[in-house]
Order: C-alpha cells, then sequence, then structure tokens
C-alpha cells in the first residue's frame, strides 16, 4: 500500500531523489530557467514538504509552499525511476490539491518546463484541472517555463 505522510527533505534517500530532480533540471533548462529547490529550501516553514512510500521504499515526493493567504504552489513533484508508471504522481498531486483546498487555499500555483521532457507532468496537470496563467509570485515570463494554476473551492 502506497503511503504519503510529510518527511524531512534531508533524509538521505529523499537528498538522493532531490539531488537526481535537479541534476535533471539542469540538464533540460537553462540555469537561469531552473526553479526547483533543494532539501534545505524544501526544509523553509513555509513549505510542507510529502514522500510516498511502499514498505517504507521512497517512490515518490512533492511539496506546497505557501505564497500568500489564498494562494499556494506546488513543488517539487517528482517519482523515482521504479515507481514510473504506477500512479504516484497522481496519488500525490491529489494528496497536494486535496490538503490546499483543506488548508484555504484560493488558488493552487506551479511552474513547468516547456521542453519534451517536461510533456508528461503538463498531461497531468492538465488532467487535473490545471490551465494555463501569467507568472505568479516571482517568476517572470520565460520562453522555458509553463505557469499553470488551479481555482480551489474553499467550502
Amino acid at each position: 500500500m502506497i503511503r504519503i505522510e510529510t518527511d524531512d527533505p534531508a533524509r538521505p534517500d529523499v537528498h538522493s531523489l532531490l539531488s537526481e530532480h535537479l541534476a535533471d533540471m539542469f540538464a533540460t533548462s537553462p540555469a537561469e530557467s531552473v526553479h526547483a529547490l533543494d532539501h534545505s529550501a524544501l526544509s523553509h516553514e513555509s513549505i510542507t514538504f510529502w514522500t510516498a512510500r511502499e514498505d517504507g521504499v521512497l517512490l515518490g515526493c512533492g511539496a506546497l509552499k505557501a505564497l500568500s493567504p489564498g494562494h499556494a504552489e506546488i513543488k517539487s513533484m517528482r517519482t523515482t525511476a521504479q515507481a514510473r508508471g504506477r500512479g504516484v504522481a497522481t496519488r500525490m498531486l491529489e494528496h497536494i490539491v486535496a490538503e490546499a483546498g483543506r488548508r484555504g487555499f484560493e488558488l493552487l500555483s506551479l511552474e513547468t518546463g516547456t521542453e519534451e521532457y517536461f510533456a508528461p507532468a503538463r498531461r497531468l496537470y492538465a488532467r487535473h484541472g490545471f490551465t494555463e496563467c501569467p507568472p505568479f509570485a516571482d517568476y517572470t515570463l520565460d520562453p522555458n517555463s509553463v505557469f499553470m494554476e488551479l481555482p480551489l473551492s474553499t467550502k
């Protein structure tokens, strides 16, 4: 059974996955267009970090960063190579969206890349109702970035 729980980004297996994530980001995008966070940045008090695990084995991670009282951002969605195709990213995304709604956020945003490498991520977000939007927070227009948002129901 896959369990999603808050976790420590500095935990050795997570640190390794995040290092792999950053390496891939720098390999596929110009340095000025890489907005992924390392394990120390993901430990900031404005960020909640989760991992997906099965029998203790790391399958993926994701984070929610509070930008303002009504606005949050998805950060550091990543699935391990061994877990790809098992629905881990979908489960993590659904968890983050539900948690953002539970916390009363009205808008959930994200930034991802324009390169073909990021096409599966863009499709995942679109399938879950995210639509393209202008840059948000401190982001600026960048031909290597796609910005997406999802209005949340705060019933």
